[in-house]
């Protein structure tokens, strides 16, 4: 429970990360392969900025078991009191992605919400 609520904050990072980037004309090979290696490099950030600026989404962890798993973690946190306000806010985002036919994308799939809005 406490990896998946790490992976959903950084995911959901991530994805308004490539998003400005992508909005803000920055070559988004240059800065998101340089960042990679620094303080906001991660496993998601090292293998997956590069297909979500693709917009390909078609492996890893699917959303549908993402959101399996936050139901989990939220029902746990609500028995033991626990605060987890970017968790719920992110799980809502994944439900977002299910509502557009991407419960078999992957979880880096968040960028979607930012972008189909235009």
């Amino acid at each position: 429970m406490v990896n998946q609520i790490c992976i959903a904050g950084l995911v959901q990072g991530l994805a308004e990360a490539c998003n400005f980037a992508m909005r803000a004309g920055i070559d988004t090979d240059k800065v998101l392969g340089v960042i990679s290696g620094g303080a906001a490099g991660s496993w998601q950030m090292q293998n997956r900025w590069k297909t979500m600026v693709e917009d390909k989404f078609e492996f890893g962890f699917a959303v549908d078991w993402m959101r399996k798993d936050l139901r989990i973690c939220l029902e746990e946190a609500r028995r033991n009191g626990a605060a987890l306000p970017v968790t719920a806010l992110v799980d809502q985002f994944y439900r977002q992605v299910q509502q557009q036919g991407g419960g078999r994308w992957d979880t880096s799939s968040l960028l979607r919400n930012l972008t189909e809005k235009d």
